[in-house]
């Protein structure tokens, strides 16, 4: 692979091929580090629940509380390596999700838990786009870009492979701490390997920091995900909820009116003028949203109300991310001579498909074995269109802004991402909360337990009473009524999911038929 990239500037070394190898290596790892970060917590959410006791929309929080900086973070964190050199960001993210994991595993308490996840997932958030822009820079042509971007793919499908294994099994003959203590181990090789073997590169040219469009941004996007999340808990009318999305809609706004007169903004927003990168970046939100919704519903259907044990969970896991490596040479074919429009469309409607299926499958069926072939269908899906994706929007910019593309794509993948554990833990735990309540007013159950569960309901929601009516002789008699709210919730979490991926299957054909990412790249050149 080339070592050199048109007004891409690099740091003087040794010989450049052999600093290709290692910059490739170290973006690789950097990548699949921090989604291991990302997607761990999901396997935990059973454990999380029996041992920390998180009430209401508390449990959400902790995947959000990594998912969150990340989302709000990596367009900053692309003009820094663009203007500072991006080598100096692998290496101070590896270290700062390392001290985050470590404050994770020492955590006595949900809040702790939270503070933790947000530091891993501030160094994550350099990580992402860091990842991706310093292995672009060395590449000259749209093959040996589509050829490493599918392999960064792959390397952050690895990552949610690993997440969900070495969770499993550190839960399993351990404790869930041992699951951050490894992510530390791994943290602090990445960040040897890249102030080792990494060879800098930065894109100053007209780059420069946007301190309006990060602070309007940051407080619009935690706004919006604050009412998502509370909703539920607070209620939908509830003045805190009202009031975020209030100021999400005027943060945003100010976002916007900010980047459209700064003369160097955060984001360029003549880049959504290029209609594939604006398609790409709509599938981007909608897409991933209905990809981490699905794994947060599977998380907590065999986690918390199954209460099924962690390698199952993993195992569930393993299908939903493990795919993606098997199906390099498809991904990378299909890059190569497939319209985007069309390879966008097929990963999804294979999500969408997953999704309906999985919705379908009773709560009481806790047999691993009918989770195969939907979350099978979902795992495929998900390798095709995160890889159409980013080689689409990477692609179609010319590469002195690959930096900047490549920082917009992963800020809205994982704003969808954020909006996926947040949306559909609202949906289903509002839909499971109104469903019990009316159950529970209809059963012919003792007042003693209806009183005792209607409590619980109003204190820490519908997982609250069906993990207290396990253990309770007064709530047990309602733990069937819990576990089937709790079913119906998640099974309309699924609908949803899988209604989104159809939506942009829909828009990807539409709007990119015929099209090719060479073909606007060389147009955007």
């Amino acid at each position: 692979m080339p070592a050199t990239a048109a007004k891409t500037t690099k740091s003087p070394g040794p010989d450049a091929s052999t600093l290709a190898v290692g910059t490739l290596i170290a973006g690789c790892l950097a990548v699949c580090l921090a989604q291991i970060g990302l997607a761990i917590p999901a396997t935990l959410n059973g454990l999380f629940q029996s041992e920390l006791h998180p009430v209401g929309s508390q449990l959400t929080w902790i995947s959000d509380a990594f998912l969150l900086p990340v989302a709000v973070l990596e367009l900053t964190f692309g003009v820094l390596g663009d203007l500072f050199g991006r080598k100096r960001l692998l290496v101070g993210g590896a270290l700062l999700m390392a001290v985050g994991e470590v404050v994770s595993a020492s955590s006595d308490g949900v809040h702790q838990l939270w503070a933790g996840q947000a530091l891993a997932g501030l160094g994550a958030a350099a990580l992402f786009p860091t990842s991706l822009a310093v292995i672009a820079a060395g590449t000259r042509t749209h093959t040996q870009r589509a050829r490493v971007i599918a392999l960064w793919a792959a390397c952050l499908s690895t990552g949610g492979f690993l997440a969900p294994l070495l969770g499993g099994i550190t839960a399993t003959y351990g404790s869930w701490r041992w699951s951050f203590v490894v992510v530390v181990a791994i943290a602090l090789a990445s960040a040897l390997v890249s102030a080792l073997l990494a060879q800098n590169s930065r894109a100053p040219e007209g780059r420069s920091l946007d301190p309006a469009g990060q602070i309007t941004i940051g407080l619009g996007l935690f706004a919006l995900l604050y009412a998502i999340i509370q909703g539920p808990t607070d209620g939908w009318g509830s003045t805190p909820v009202l009031a975020g999305f209030l100021l999400a809609a005027v943060f945003l706004a100010a976002f916007v009116f900010a980047e459209l007169r700064v003369k160097s903004p955060l984001l360029r927003l003549d880049l959504f003028r290029n209609r594939s990168f604006a398609v790409a970046s709509a599938v981007a939100v909608v897409g991933m949203f209905s990809f981490l919704g699905t794994a947060y519903a599977v998380s907590i259907r065999l986690g918390p109300v199954q209460e099924q044990k962690p390698m199952h969970t993993a195992m569930a896991f393993l299908l939903l991310n493990g795919l993606a490596l098997a199906l390099l040479p498809v991904t990378e074919r299909l890059l190569k001579h497939v319209a985007p429009g069309l390879v966008l469309t097929g990963g999804l409607v294979l999500i969408a498909g997953g999704d309906f299926w999985a919705a379908s499958l009773p709560i009481t069926d806790e047999a691993f074995t009918s989770l195969i072939l939907p979350l099978g269908l979902i795992g495929v899906g998900f390798a095709i269109t995160v890889s159409s994706i980013t080689a689409t929007a990477v692609n179609t910019v010319p590469q002195h802004l690959a930096g900047m593309a490549s920082a917009t794509t992963n800020l809205l993948r994982d704003f969808g991402f954020t909006l996926g554990p947040a949306v559909i833990g609202a949906v289903a735990l509002s839909r499971a909360a109104s469903h019990f309540g009316s159950s529970l007013h209809a059963s012919a159950l003792p007042d003693a337990t209806k009183g005792a569960a209607a409590a619980v309901l109003e204190e820490g929601g519908p997982l609250a009473v069906n993990g207290a009516s396990e253990a309770s002789p007064v709530l047990k008699p309602a733990h069937s009524l819990a576990m089937d709210a709790l079913g119906h919730g998640y099974s309309i979490g699924f609908v949803v999911c899988g209604a989104a991926a159809l939506l942009s299957a829909l828009l990807a054909l539409v709007a990119l038929r015929g099209r090719s990412a060479g073909v606007d790249e060389a147009a955007g050149a």
